[in-house]
């Protein structure tokens, strides 16, 4: 048994070296390791028997293997703090997911954590690089899964998650954060293209310079929560220069057209800006179809 001065010696050592160890780490990891790690459902459902949005695991009838996507939500998360508001539209896209043979991995960001909103900003350590890691982590569970073709794994995010996608998608996060599994494709609805400011650190944009991933981004003309020129003029440069970058703005839809249960909703955003939701089904209806038939041609090797 080693004597006391030996033993602290070693307890020292230890300590020395996890605070080297964290030292190396880059800032992306390091603020994508504020909050907690998430446990993801290990067991597969069905969608349709659920009424409210919940993190789980869902998959079609069968053995498999199917392609997957994994989902993750805007700022205010899956429900309201007390419960009060369902994100009714995330788990409608769940369920379009599975109607179309993919296995849905819903991504829960806030509340495991506590944390009712980002909307004003990070929260609990729940910032930009935690939804980053924490997509990236989803992916590597549904890795994991039999039932999942391990060559299908795409990302469909919606503004807070849509953001996390369009990071997701460039090589820089993936190694920074080191991502066993990376997505085939993302599609990302109604994201911020504005440069991240954090509370402490130097600004970073959301739109990198290295993305690889085939990435897709659905805007709506009337959305003054998250303009779509703010996304267009970052994307253009990048589609001109050969990167795997397409989009669409629609004319007529707001920020968070597939929100039927928000229709009408207003609120002041953290810019400051008036804003206020409007549902619209036909954009709706035809953003499913570009998502789907784009994960479909990523997996073809087209855009």
């Amino acid at each position: 048994m080693p004597s006391l001065p030996i033993a602290l010696a070693c307890l020292l050592l230890s300590v020395l070296a996890g605070t080297q160890a964290l030292a190396q780490q880059s800032p992306m990891l390091r603020a994508a390791s504020l909050a907690p790690d998430l446990a993801f459902p290990a067991e597969s459902g069905q969608p349709g028997a659920l009424s409210a949005p919940k993190m789980a695991l869902y998959k079609p009838e069968g053995a498999g293997p199917f392609p997957a996507v994994v989902i993750q939500h805007q700022c205010g998360g899956l429900r309201s703090a007390t419960g009060a508001w369902q994100n009714m539209a995330i788990l409608d896209w769940a369920k379009e997911a599975v109607s179309r043979g993919y296995v849905a991995l819903v991504v829960d960001s806030l509340g495991p954590r506590g944390v009712d909103s980002v909307c004003q900003g990070a929260k609990a350590g729940v910032n930009f690089p935690r939804g980053v890691r924490d997509a990236l982590q989803a992916a590597e569970h549904l890795n994991k899964q039999p039932y999942v073709d391990k060559a299908q794994i795409h990302f469909a995010g919606f503004s807070w998650g849509a953001m996390v996608g369009v990071m997701a998608s460039g090589s820089s996060w993936g190694n920074a954060l080191q991502a066993g599994t990376r997505f085939r494709s993302v599609v990302a609805f109604y994201p911020g293209c504005f440069d991240i400011r954090p509370a402490s650190g130097p600004s970073y944009p959301v739109v990198q310079q290295d993305i690889d991933t085939p990435l897709l981004v659905l805007m709506g003309q009337a959305d003054t929560e998250t303009p779509p020129q703010e996304c267009t003029a970052r994307l253009e440069p990048l589609k001109a220069a050969g990167k795997p970058v397409d989009w669409h703005v629609y004319p007529s839809a707001t920020h968070c057209w597939d929100c039927k249960n928000l229709d009408r909703f207003r609120k002041t955003d953290f810019r400051g800006t008036a804003v206020e939701y409007r549902y619209n089904q036909e954009v709706h209806r035809d953003s499913a179809e570009r998502t789907f038939a784009f994960f479909g041609k990523a997996h073809e090797g087209r855009r």
